[in-house]
């Protein structure tokens, strides 16, 4: 049984994304499309040597069937954090309701929600714990 508290949860590794994604950040400042920085993300993270799948399709399990409703992870990072990207003007709360609705269906337990749309990037990340 796991007995790590639940903020100490996967730490070492969502401090290391934090870190690319500021780095991120740092270069393209805000107003950007998503995908630019899903893409820049992907990039500083290979750099890094931190490993994880782009765009991972996610079925629904639907009363006893796989069903391929067209979900996809923005990324997966070393099949231990969800993370979820944004370039909104504000975060919703449907927004962090998707994130953890993400962990459920992974079991992950750890998801970050990254708005890169914002003048300083620790303003725009939302840390999810299940």
């Amino acid at each position: 049984m796991d007995t790590k508290p639940a903020l100490l949860y996967e730490r070492e590794l969502t401090d290391k994304i934090i870190g690319a994604a500021i780095e991120v950040h740092r270069h393209l400042g805000p107003g950007l499309l998503e995908s630019v920085y899903q893409a820049c993300l992907a990039h500083e993270l290979a750099l890094r040597g931190i490993s994880f799948k782009l765009e991972k399709s996610l079925p629904v399990m639907y009363k006893g069937t796989n069903v391929d409703c067209g979900l996809r992870l923005d990324l997966i990072v070393e099949n231990k954090v969800v993370i979820e990207l944004k370039a909104v003007e504000q975060v919703l709360k449907v927004h962090e309701a998707q994130l953890l609705t993400y962990l459920k269906l992974t079991g992950c337990r750890v998801g970050l929600l990254i708005n890169f749309n914002v003048p300083v990037l620790k303003d725009g990340i939302i840390r999810k714990v299940l």
